[in-house]
């Protein structure tokens, strides 16, 4: 889940001021809806996940368990935890969750002294990166 052999890649800013869990769980779940991640695709383990960003086992947990109760995905012991088929209606983003993460993208980068079109831009590069 962090390289190319393994996926799309998860990414954690601590300097965000979105909690790393709700990160984990945004991007996870934008990955599924979007079909990146497909039905029956296996998620590293907890532990693994954990390690590979560099955070607390229970942060990754909180994500999952958060993305198992939108029933994005389901675990199962010695099956793992994989991607679950989408239920219906969930392939558009959530209207009220990308208004907030366009107020806290927008905030830091005023706050970073970036105009309308440097922000933008750098939407732009975000959107085009693997």
């Amino acid at each position: 889940m962090t390289g190319p052999a393994r996926g799309p890649a998860v990414r954690v800013d601590t300097t965000s001021p979105v909690p790393p869990y709700e990160q984990i769980r945004a991007q996870l779940a934008a990955l599924i809806t979007t079909g990146r991640l497909p039905e029956g695709e296996r998620l590293p383990p907890v532990r693994q996940l954990a390690a590979d960003l560099g955070l607390a086992a229970g942060t990754v947990a909180r994500a999952y368990r958060e993305l198992e109760s939108a029933s994005l995905i389901h675990t199962r012991r010695g099956a793992g935890t994989r991607v679950a088929p989408l239920p219906a209606g969930t392939s558009l983003p959530d209207p009220a969750q990308l208004a907030a993460l366009a107020l806290q993208f927008t905030t830091a980068a005023r706050a970073l002294g970036a105009d309308e079109a440097e922000a933008l831009r750098a939407v732009r590069e975000a959107w085009d990166a693997p």
